[in-house]
């Protein structure tokens, strides 16, 4: 007879209905148990999240400050213009990833497709430039340069252009007043990065995924204070989206407007001089390569020595600011990278290392009296001194007899500070040195050489000063090659050198002092950093440091923030040094190297003081230095590979001063026409809306945009049209967010 129960059931089937039983009600449980934690325990935070979903945010990009220059003339500022943009967020939901759609774009932009398509990839290693390296959420600029009529087709026709906008946009423009470019000083702006935004949250200062943001120069230096604040408008709608309502919003604030010390009259002439110094120097026949001077780069500063506030500064080779604005074109970027550019890029004056040359001796000279060696002490020029095994030549073989420190700098004769600087390693112990006062790289330290100067300016470099502890770290650096390469069979000097350093290339020898003397060997300056030394020199001792801004403005004219000079070191030089210096000095103009540029010069109404510097570079031509300086203003230029001192640079430097001061070619001066006779104190005027008053003989005006343009709720629209100016059509922009 059978024991299974009349309902079927075992005593397993009813464990198993009991454990179903238990993970049902365990379920349920829990259910009830999440519900009752987000309808009562935080069913407010929940409501106020829910409701949230119902807002979204239209922001309203703030219109960037402008940059201006010591009179108030614009020198980067905005205009609006048509910007055709692309979301790749909705190219990607197109089967294709939206290549019809940008290949039907370029149709009505009149361009390449590919160049098109090439301008919606995300930059990385392996991408090429043109390629988008913003957020892959933002909106990407194809074109800054639409006309009306094709904003209309692409507005017309939105069916075929899923994700692409045509709007009003203010956009950087770099006006070249007076013909100045100053595109290293200024710099340039380029999307914001994921990462970016994310570390711009942590440190209190967001930024928005349309923010532009500046990479070099002034832009990058103050971007803070010129990108200004965006405005937010909150909107309520429906579940479908639509606006049903407004919940407020954030005005946007313009950013603030940046006075600088740069005059671009000045800055015109200054760059105008130096591309005209290397054309000529690349017609002048080098007798040691026997080619032409190449002058493949240079640089020139113009500072008040009273201040340390820049005047000008230009670097070459240059190129066109407005070349990003919009996004780079594929050969616009190769051209400023690519190494046949010789990489247009870089900012020589802060950027630019070389040896200084006989610049270089007024630190020399310091030093020397520093060491005990009397001014007017009587010191062998001779042609050529041996040092160490080796024939160290004063320039072009010239012998001048015993002669003062004074007569060394006027005619720059090398063997008298060969003379000095061997004297001085001697007494420091040589190659066994005991307590070695080093008194010539101590001097340099103490001029600001091997260090920033602190110009506010992105990317400065330090340059060099060889003394024993560069020395030593060098060698540690390169021991086990120089070894290596001495072990090889190879016999030339490059090889040798490494079997001399593999052995004691910690060791300061002879031959490396008595060139550090003369500003050569391992010695590297940056222009910037002579024009800080010079005018110092020119100010009684008083080393600033260097700046281009002047003030910090913001948008409506009412709060000015001045950029006070600083003063941050003092040359070791008594009052007597320092004036027997600037007697040396004026004489270079009057009888010294550079008398055959400077004929003529009114010295009796405006003293001029200058030392030349004609720099050896191993395997190149020489660099052409000129350090200069009158009562208001020191004037360094150099050219790469463009000859002498005097040679290469002293035509354009005095056509600089001419303009500045008004100097004729018969000599007289006449002020009407001087430029800037005396640095410009004060700051421009700002009226009650913000705008500049400005000087009579500036052209243009300057009023700051109070921002971008207003939209209805509704979304993007078309505005009304002004008689007569169809081309002016502007769309309403929003971004959501």
């Amino acid at each position: 007879m059978s024991n299974i129960p009349e309902t079927g059931r075992t005593s397993r089937v009813t464990i198993r209905l009991v454990i179903l039983q238990i993970l049902v009600f365990s379920l349920l449980l829990t259910l009830g148990g999440r519900l009752w934690y987000l309808q009562i325990r935080n069913g407010d935070e929940y409501t106020e999240k829910a409701a949230s979903n119902h807002i979204q945010q239209v922001v309203t990009p703030a219109v960037r400050g402008a940059i201006l220059d010591a009179r108030g003339v614009p020198i980067a500022d905005n205009e609006t213009r048509l910007v055709v943009s692309a979301s790749r967020t909705e190219l990607l939901k197109q089967k294709d990833d939206g290549k019809a759609v940008l290949t039907r774009l370029a149709a009505v932009l009149a361009m390449p497709p590919a160049d098109v398509i090439a301008k919606v990839r995300l930059c990385d290693a392996k991408t090429p430039q043109p390629c988008w390296n913003g957020s892959p959420y933002q909106p990407i600029p194809i074109t800054d340069k639409a006309t009306t009529q094709q904003a209309l087709q692409i507005m017309e026709r939105r069916e075929d252009f899923p994700g692409v906008t045509a709007e009003p946009t203010a956009v950087r423009r770099y006006p070249a007043p007076s013909k100045a470019n100053a595109a290293q000083v200024l710099g340039y702006l380029s999307p914001v990065t994921d990462d970016e935004i994310t570390s711009s949250q942590k440190n209190g200062t967001p930024l928005l995924r349309s923010d532009q943001v500046g990479r070099s120069g002034l832009e990058r230096q103050y971007d803070a204070a010129l990108r200004g604040t965006a405005g937010v408008t909150r909107y309520e709608v429906d579940n479908l989206g639509r606006v049903i309502g407004r919940a407020g919003d954030t005005p946007a604030e313009p950013g603030a407007n940046l006075v600088t010390s740069i005059d671009s009259r000045v800055q015109a002439v200054a760059e105008k001089e130096l591309n005209d110094a290397m054309v000529e120097a690349r017609k002048t026949f080098d007798t040691v390569t026997g080619t032409n001077y190449k002058a493949d780069s240079g640089a020139v500063t113009v500072m008040d020595v009273h201040t340390g506030q820049v005047i000008a500064m230009a670097s070459a080779p240059t190129y066109d600011p407005n070349a990003w604005v919009g996004g780079i074109s594929p050969a616009s970027y190769k051209q400023l990278t690519g190494k046949d550019s010789n990489y247009p890029l870089l900012n020589r004056a802060i950027q630019g290392l070389s040896a200084p040359g006989s610049t270089f001796k007024v630190i020399s000279t310091s030093a020397a009296v520093n060491a005990g060696y009397p001014l007017d002490g009587a010191y062998p020029c001779t042609s050529s001194m041996t040092i160490g095994g080796r024939l160290f030549k004063n320039f072009e073989g010239e012998s001048f007899g015993a002669i003062n420190l004074g007569k060394a700098l006027e005619i720059s004769c090398d063997t008298v500070f060969y003379g000095l600087s061997y004297n001085q390693w001697l007494a420091d112990g040589g190659t066994k040195p005991k307590n070695p006062k080093d008194f010539f790289y101590k001097t340099a330290h103490q001029f600001g050489l091997g260090a920033k100067t602190g110009i506010d300016l992105p990317g400065e470099v330090k340059g060099r000063v060889p003394d024993r502890q560069w020395k030593q770290a060098y060698y540690e650096a390169n021991v086990d090659y120089w070894c290596r390469e001495g072990k090889t069979n190879k016999q030339d000097y490059a090889t040798q050198i490494a079997r001399e350093n593999c052995v004691d290339g910690n060791v300061m020898r002879a031959g490396d002092s008595v060139n550090f003397a003369i500003g050569q060997g391992d010695t590297l300056v940056t222009p910037v950093q002579m024009a800080r030394i010079y005018s110092a020199l020119a100010n009684g001792g008083t080393l600033y440091q260097p700046t281009i801004g002047k003030a910090i403005v913001s948008a409506d004219g009412k709060t000015v923030k001045p950029i006070a000079p600083k003063a941050t070191g003092k040359l070791p030089d008594s009052a007597e040094t320092l004036k027997y210096i600037n007697q040396a000095t004026a004489g270079v103009i009057t009888s010294g190297t550079a008398a055959w540029r400077f004929a003529g010069w009114p010295q009796d109404k405006i003293q001029l003081h200058a030392k030349t510097g004609t720099a050896e570079v191993d395997g190149k031509q020489t660099t052409s230095w000129l350090t200069t300086y009158t009562k208001d203003y020191a004037i360094v230029m150099t050219i790469s590979q463009g000859g002498t001192g005097s040679g290469g640079s002293g035509p354009a430097i005095r056509k600089i001063y001419e303009a500045m001061y008004g100097i004729q070619a018969n000599g007289s001066i006449d002020n009407k026409k001087a430029l800037l006779p005396t640095p410009e104190t004060k700051l421009p005027k700002f009226t009650d809306d913000g705008s500049v008053v400005r000087a009579a003989s500036a052209v243009t005006t300057f009023a700051p945009s109070s921002g971008a343009p207003s939209v209805p709720a509704g979304g993007p629209v078309l505005a009304a049209l002004t008689p007569g100016r169809d081309d002016k059509l502007l769309l309403g922009r929003r971004y959501l967010s």
